[in-house]
């Protein structure tokens, strides 16, 4: 008897997942009207930080990277001292901060890292410092999958309504 291999059903990691809840729970602010509108109020830093790391599910790594993202849209962009410095300074840990939350900020397209090649020229010891900046890939991303959805639904509706108006 012939296994059949399939892919295994754990379900997705959470390091590649995002937190979606319920378009109409109340842990959302409404951003769509009854006719299916957009509103025109924006999300808040800390309600956006939701989708990456849930306030209900993630509460430590919320705080940590909401403190981060608050700092980073003060100063746009953000060396390695002032990252060491907000790491200390908020008494996080290092391990939690560069394993856990940079790297999903990283991965959704919140921040961008950068790193430059420097040769000290006494020592030519090469050093690479890291420069953390906010990144409009977040939005992008999710701009383009709502842009296509709404023009799948527009398209399957206009085609609904060409159907019943050539019947008529």
């Amino acid at each position: 008897m012939e296994e059949k291999k399939g892919v295994a059903s754990r379900g997705v990691p959470s390091s590649e997942s995002i937190y979606l809840p319920r378009h109409d729970s109340p842990e959302l602010r409404t951003f769509q009207d009854k006719h299916e509108g957009i509103t025109r109020n924006a999300w808040s830093l800390e309600e956006v930080a939701n989708f990456v790391f849930s306030k209900k599910y993630q509460p430590k790594y919320f705080e940590i990277a909401l403190g981060f993202l608050t700092l980073l849209s003060k100063e746009i962009s953000i060396g390695g001292e002032e990252i060491s410095e907000y790491v200390k300074g908020n008494g996080i840990s290092k391990a939690t901060f560069y394993n856990r939350v940079l790297p999903r900020l990283k991965r959704v397209g919140m921040v961008k890292v950068e790193r430059e090649t420097l040769v000290n020229i006494e020592s030519k010891r090469k050093y690479r410092p890291m420069r953390i900046s906010l990144s409009k890939t977040f939005g992008n991303y999710f701009m383009k999958i709502g842009d296509s959805w709404l023009a799948i639904v527009d398209d399957a509706r206009s085609k609904k309504e060409k159907k019943e108006q050539t019947k008529l």
